[in-house]
């Protein structure tokens, strides 16, 4: 004989208070470990989204990001001139030599300095990256004016549009404002190539990136540059290349999260159990009912854990509820590898809701074991003694 399922949910619902308790502790951990899941996937989203499959970067060997990476002129016209990049309609190399430097920009919360990146880019940058121009225009060729990227622009002092900044000693007007798609461009400063170079005194692209003709065409370009003399690179996919630069951060953002995670959930085992203790103990006779009855030990037993599981699915509906709202919640943190700032948003994903619930569940599984294994080896005249 099985205890029906809905003698459980009929005894967490006549409990409101009880069941309150338990299921509150429960929520809080659920949102914790949502927090986590969607801050690290939120990173790790922002960062790897902004490569592309269709793209290769070319870099310095042994450059761990553009930032200490060196590519010259002359070098980056032969990349260019590489039979594996594709063409544009009007046969130009769809390839971008660009520059990565650092500029210290106040942030406008706290009016402290932060490290952000700006990228001299050229015409083929933005056909090869999801660029679109929100507010304002581009800059025109030849002016100290430059494009900031939309979450920048909220963050940082002179990077709004009509704002002045100084980059390499030079004041620099922010004509417009740009959408990347979430990706990590989002989180830089966009102006020519050529004139920030010379506002840096230097000579040196950073990186060369190329639109491939077709995905194959990424192995024989590597084994080309990387293996001619003339050349000290490293070929990598765009994609790749991004998600490198996500992994130091993503990781340590998963285990400090999971960390407190667990501490929190310990908490919430324990207020599981005590919620399971309490209701058992007053519930003695109905179980003594049930043994009388004809249900054996191991239906006892079955029940309680399906109840305590159901607590936690409780705990879990209600804690993804505010989890979910926080995926509007924008973060901004230093990169790691590139020593600069990147803001981001909380990504919610239905992974991320699963392992919620999931992970409630358990919790609550794991604060009825012990409960119900003491409901099940309750004497049948111990337990009706008080009737």
């Amino acid at each position: 004989m099985r205890v029906p399922l809905s003698y459980n949910m009929k005894n967490l619902l006549a409990r409101k208070v009880t069941t309150a308790l338990g299921a509150g502790g429960i929520a809080l951990v659920v949102v914790i470990f949502m927090s986590v899941l969607m801050l690290a996937h939120g990173f790790k989203k922002t960062l790897v989204g902004t490569g592309s499959e269709e793209n290769a970067v070319v870099l310095r060997s042994g450059a761990t990001s553009e930032l200490v990476s060196s590519i010259d002129r002359e070098q980056a016209a032969i990349v260019k001139a590489r039979p594996e990049v594709s063409l544009d309609a009007t046969g130009r190399p769809l390839a971008a030599a660009e520059m990565i430097f650092i500029v210290n920009i106040l942030r406008r919360r706290d009016n402290e300095p932060s490290n952000v990146v700006v990228r001299g880019v050229g015409p083929e940058s933005m056909e090869m990256r999801p660029i679109r121009i929100t507010e304002g225009r581009m800059w025109k060729p030849g002016l100290s004016e430059a494009i900031a990227g939309k979450l920048i622009a909220e963050k940082y002092k002179g990077c709004g549009l009509g704002e002045t900044i100084t980059m390499g000693g030079r004041d620099w007007t922010v004509v417009g404002l740009f959408e990347a798609g979430g990706t990590g461009f989002e989180s830089e400063i966009w102006g020519d190539a050529d004139q920030t170079m010379a506002a840096i005194r230097r000579a040196s692209y950073s990186s060369v990136t190329v639109r491939l003709r077709e995905p194959a065409g990424l192995a024989p370009l590597k084994e080309s540059l990387e293996g001619d003399p003339r050349f000290n690179v490293q070929v990598k996919s765009e994609r790749a290349f991004y998600e490198e630069q996500s992994r130091q951060i993503s990781m340590f953002i998963y285990f400090l999260g999971l960390f407190v995670t667990v501490v929190f959930s310990i908490a919430a085992v324990l207020a599981a159990m005590l919620t399971m203790f309490a209701t058992i103990g007053s519930r003695t006779a109905e179980i003594g009912t049930l043994r009388a009855l004809g249900f054996p030990r191991r239906s006892i037993l079955t029940s309680f854990v399906v109840e305590a599981t159901l607590l936690g699915l409780v705990g879990g509906l209600i804690g993804i509820l505010p989890g979910a709202i926080l995926r509007e919640v924008s973060f901004s943190t230093t990169n790691w590898t590139s020593f600069s700032e990147v803001a981001w948003k909380l990504s919610l994903t239905p992974q991320i809701l699963l392992a919620s619930l999931l992970f409630a569940a358990f919790m609550g599984f794991a604060g009825g074991l012990v409960p119900a294994f003491r409901a099940a080896r309750l004497k049948i005249v111990d337990a009706l003694a008080g009737l």
